[in-house]
C-alpha cells in the first residue's frame, strides 16, 4: 500500500470508546483488587465480614429528628428545680460554644423540667411520665445518658449521626452495613427508610435524601425510601396495560443492552443498574404484600396504638419496621420529625411523646414476643439534646431549650445490648458528661460490633484514602454489651 493511501481502521468514536474501556478496566481492576467483592451487583457480602459471630442480624433505628430534650425525658435533674432561674455557673459551662440563637441573651437562666419522673426497671432508670409505655419496657432497654457529639446545629449533627462526618458526601450507616454484610432477602432492599411527622405541629427539620445516600460507595447501597401515602415506592408499579410477562420481556431486553454496554465501556455502575432493575421487578411482588396489614391480628394492631391505621404515622411505620425485620431487611431507618423545641415545649412535647411512646415500646415488645429481639438491635434517639438553661426567659410552666451536643440521652434494646441498665452519667445540671461518655463514633463502632463487624476493618478506598464510618475514631462500648 502506498504511504499516500490511508484507510482508517476505526473512527474517532471507536478510538475514544476503546481507550476509555482500557482506562476504565484498569480502574476497575484496581478497585476489585484493593477493596472488596461487595462492589459486585450480587448480594454477596464483603469477603471478610462478619469478622466474628454477630449478636444482631439487623438494625432498626428510630431517629428522633430535631433533638429531644434529655432533661425532660431521661435525665432527671432536681438541681435545676432547686436553682430555678439562677445563671448557669461558669465552672459548668467552661467557655463551651453556644449557638447564635442564645449568644445575645444577657443570661443563661437554669430551666427545670415541668414534668415528673419515675424510676423504672431493674436499673432504676429515671424516665419521664410523658413516656409511660417506655417506663413499662425499662427492663428491656439500656438507657444511655452520656451521649455526646461534635456538632451543635441540626444538619451537621444529623449528618454526623448517620454518616460519621459532619460534611455531606459520606455513605450513610445503612449503606455501610449493606456494603459489609449484603442482603438477606433477595426480594427487598437491605436498607429501607421510613419518614413520619408529628401529629400536631410542623414538619420539623427537613430531611435530605443524602442522609440515606451511598456517598462514594456504589449506588446499589443507597437506602430506598418507602412513602407513607400513594405508591410506597415511586415508579415501581407498571403502567396500565403492561402485564408482568411483558415487563419481564422488556427487562430481559434492557439487561441484554446493558451487558453489551458494560462489555464495551466497563462502567461498574452499569452492573448496579442491572441488579437494581431486577430488584425492582421482584419488589413489584414483595412490596404490596409487605404493606398490606390485613393479615395482622387485632392484638398486634392494638399494641401499636390507634394511629397504626394512619398511613405515614410513626405507629404504622414502627409496625412496618417489624414486618421489614421479619423479612430480613438489614437496616430500617425510621425518622420522626419536630423535636426542635426552642419554645412552646410545654405544648409540643406531650403531643410528640404520645406519637412515639406507645409505638416504640410496642416494637420492642412485638419483636420480643416473636423471638426477634435477641438478634434485632433497636436504637431510639436524636442528633443531640437540649440545654439546661432556657432559650429566652426561664419559666416553670412555659419554656424552650436550645441545642446541646455535649450531653444527651438515647436508649437501645436487643441485639446483644445489656437490658435494664443505665449507662453513663452527666453532672447535676445535665450539661457535661462526667461518667462513661459515649461519642457518636463510639455508638457507631458498637452498632457495627453487634453485627459482627470490626469497625476498623470496614473500609472503602476513595480518592486515595481508606474511609470508614467511624473515620479514625471510635471505641466499642463493651460495658453496654451482653
Amino acid at each position: 500500500m502506498s504511504c499516500h493511501q490511508y484507510e482508517s481502521a476505526f473512527t474517532r468514536r471507536d478510538f475514544l470508546a476503546k481507550t476509555g474501556l482500557g482506562i476504565g478496566a484498569a480502574a476497575l481492576a484496581q478497585m476489585l483488587g484493593s477493596e472488596s467483592k461487595a462492589d459486585s451487583p450480587s448480594s454477596a457480602a464483603a469477603p471478610s465480614f462478619p469478622n466474628f459471630a454477630p449478636k444482631a442480624k439487623r438494625v432498626i433505628c428510630l431517629f428522633q429528628s430535631g433533638g429531644p430534650s434529655h432533661l425532660d425525658l431521661f435525665d432527671h435533674k432536681p438541681v435545676l428545680s432547686q436553682r430555678f432561674n439562677e445563671d448557669l455557673p461558669d465552672s459548668v459551662r467552661q467557655g463551651q460554644r453556644i449557638t447564635g440563637m442564645v449568644a445575645s441573651q444577657s443570661r443563661l437562666a437554669l430551666q427545670p423540667s415541668r414534668y415528673s419522673f419515675k424510676q423504672s426497671g431493674p436499673g432504676g432508670a429515671w424516665i419521664s411520665d410523658l413516656l409511660p409505655h417506655t417506663q413499662a419496657i425499662a427492663g428491656d432497654i439500656c438507657v444511655v445518658n452520656s451521649m455526646f457529639t461534635d456538632a451543635i446545629n441540626h444538619d451537621p449533627a444529623i449528618t454526623f449521626f448517620q454518616t460519621g462526618s459532619q460534611q455531606p458526601g459520606r455513605p450513610s450507616m445503612g449503606s455501610w452495613i449493606d456494603y459489609g454484610l449484603g442482603r438477606i432477602n433477595e426480594n427487598l432492599p437491605a436498607f429501607v427508610v421510613l419518614v413520619s411527622v408529628a401529629t400536631k405541629g410542623g414538619a420539623g427539620q427537613g430531611l435530605l435524601a443524602r442522609l440515606w445516600g451511598n456517598g462514594f460507595l456504589p449506588s446499589r447501597y443507597q437506602g430506598v425510601q418507602f412513602r407513607g401515602a400513594g405508591d410506597p415506592v415511586l415508579y415501581l408499579s407498571d403502567p396500565e396495560g403492561i402485564t408482568r410477562e411483558r415487563r419481564r420481556v422488556m427487562l430481559d431486553g434492557i439487561d441484554e443492552l446493558n451487558r453489551m454496554q458494560f462489555a464495551r465501556v466497563g462502567d461498574p455502575e452499569i452492573e448496579t443498574r442491572i441488579s437494581q432493575y431486577e430488584m425492582a421487578y421482584r419488589m413489584q411482588a414483595s412490596v404490596p404484600e409487605l404493606m398490606d396489614l390485613a393479615g395482622e391480628p387485632k392484638y398486634a394492631l392494638d399494641l401499636y396504638g390507634e394511629d397504626v391505621t394512619k398511613p405515614g404515622s410513626f405507629a404504622r411505620n414502627c409496625l412496618l419496621a417489624r414486618r421489614l425485620a421479619e423479612r430480613g431487611v438489614r437496616f430500617v431507618q425510621l425518622y420522626h420529625r419536630d423535636w426542635d423545641h426552642h419554645g412552646g415545649l410545654q405544648d409540643r412535647m406531650p403531643s410528640i411523646c404520645k406519637d412515639v411512646d406507645q409505638p416504640a415500646a410496642a416494637l420492642v415488645q412485638d419483636l420480643k414476643q416473636r423471638g426477634l429481639l435477641d438478634d434485632t438491635l433497636v436504637i431510639w434517639g436524636g442528633e443531640f439534646g437540649r440545654t439546661p438553661y432556657a432559650q429566652g426567659n426561664a419559666n416553670r410552666e412555659k419554656y424552650g431549650r436550645d441545642h446541646h451536643g455535649k450531653a444527651f440521652s438515647i436508649w437501645m434494646a436487643g441485639g446483644g445490648i445489656r437490658p435494664g441498665i443505665v449507662h453513663g452519667k452527666t453532672d447535676d445540671f445535665g450539661f457535661n458528661v462526667v461518667e462513661n461518655g459515649v461519642h457518636i463514633h463510639d455508638l457507631q463502632a458498637t452498632i457495627l460490633n453487634r453485627l459482627g463487624i470490626d469497625h476498623t476493618k470496614l473500609a472503602y478506598k476513595f480518592q486515595g484514602r481508606q474511609f470508614r464510618l467511624t473515620d479514625v475514631h471510635g471505641e466499642v462500648v463493651h460495658s453496654m454489651l451482653t
